[in-house]
């Protein structure tokens, strides 16, 4: 049994298996989940688990190049925006259109649906490269 970090086998092979550049999606519950991408679905009620708890775990064991949330998080969900700013002012964070995002989740390696319920409270995280601390 794993001793620490992700407990989810699901979300522990996602993690496992990203190469560089592939993305996967935190989604609030009402985006919509296209024909053919996996679905890992965490949302238990409105509100939990949160999309700041689940973007929160997920970044403590991912290395995340880049981060891209729909523009119109910033007017709608400003709470959201800041905490991703907060979070995340290290990485790059690229904005699109809400549809954009949509169109950008076909290629997801995963949609992981959280029970948030507040509007456009997604994002993508892009995978980075990790190469260790190993001694050569």
């Amino acid at each position: 049994m794993k001793k620490n970090g992700i407990l989810n086998s699901h979300i522990s092979k996602v993690l496992a298996d990203l190469g560089h550049t592939d993305y996967i999606v935190i989604a609030d519950v009402g985006l919509p989940v296209p024909d053919g991408v996996p679905k890992i679905d965490l949302a238990l009620t409105y509100g939990v688990p949160s999309f700041r708890d689940v973007v929160h775990v997920i970044s403590e064991d991912m290395a995340i190049e880049q981060i891209t949330i729909a523009e119109e998080m910033i007017a709608q969900n400003q709470d959201t925006f800041l905490y991703m700013q907060q979070k995340f002012d290290h990485i790059p964070l690229l904005k699109c259109s809400h549809e954009e995002f949509k169109c950008y989740s076909q290629q997801a390696k995963v949609i992981i649906r959280t029970g948030e319920s507040r509007p456009y409270a997604n994002c993508i995280l892009h995978a980075g490269v990790h190469f260790g601390t190993a001694a050569r």
